[in-house]
């Protein structure tokens, strides 16, 4: 029941029923990357009415975040590229990073010298700055 009324409301945790039941009905499955997500567009690549061309989605596996979406997905998701990742040979360079989720709002986003939560002492700045009073 718990999942039931999990899946009726709640969209940041995975497809609610609307999305499951526009997939089941409309959608064909195209792959699924490294992340557990599952990529999908209008079945048969058919082009939408109201847009002009296929639809794309992406169902996530767990909180629904969209800096879970690989490069090569996003470009396919975005009609930027063609063809799906799962029908090319890509393989990364070696200067390319990995995937990193967006930190922000979490503790391991970036605070730099001086924010309030690093205690909110700013480095020292070089002798030739004089701030500004009103008045003078």
């Amino acid at each position: 029941m718990k999942t039931f009324i999990s899946e009726l409301f709640i969209w940041w945790q995975g497809q609610t029923m609307g999305t499951r039941f526009w997939t089941w009905r409309h959608g064909e499955r195209v792959g699924s990357d490294e992340f557990g997500n599952t990529y999908y567009r209008t079945r048969g690549g058919r082009r939408d009415k109201t847009l002009g061309f296929e639809r794309r989605w992406v169902t996530y596996k767990g909180y629904a975040e969209a800096s879970n979406v690989p490069p090569g997905w996003y470009g396919w998701l975005h009609h930027t590229v063609d063809t799906p990742p799962t029908q090319e040979d890509y393989k990364a360079r070696a200067w390319e990073k990995g995937h990193e989720p967006n930190y922000t709002g979490t503790v391991g986003a970036y605070r730099p010298p001086g924010s309030a939560v690093n205690g909110g002492q700013r480095p020292k700045v070089s002798a030739d700055y004089e701030a500004w009073t009103p008045g003078n």
